[in-house]
């Protein structure tokens, strides 16, 4: 089994964060030049163009997030 499979399988979970702020990541991208970058869903989105120019694979788990409104 290969590294890239086994990752294709391994959601991300609360170990991992985001390289920027810290929090939960709910982004992974593989770099075309090796290695990775974990993000929050808001510096996910906020990198997302400049991640697709440079990424083998991005890896998007932010529909786990969800909006809970009040009633």
């Amino acid at each position: 089994m290969t590294d890239q499979l086994i990752f294709e399988t391994t959601p991300l979970n609360a170990v991992d964060r985001c390289d920027r702020c810290g929090a939960q990541a709910y982004v992974r991208a593989v770099l075309l030049s090796g290695g990775e970058l974990l993000f929050c869903g808001h510096h996910g989105k906020e990198y997302a163009e400049k991640l697709k120019q440079v990424s083998a694979k991005i890896q998007d788990e932010t529909d786990k997030l969800v909006d809970v409104s009040s009633n």
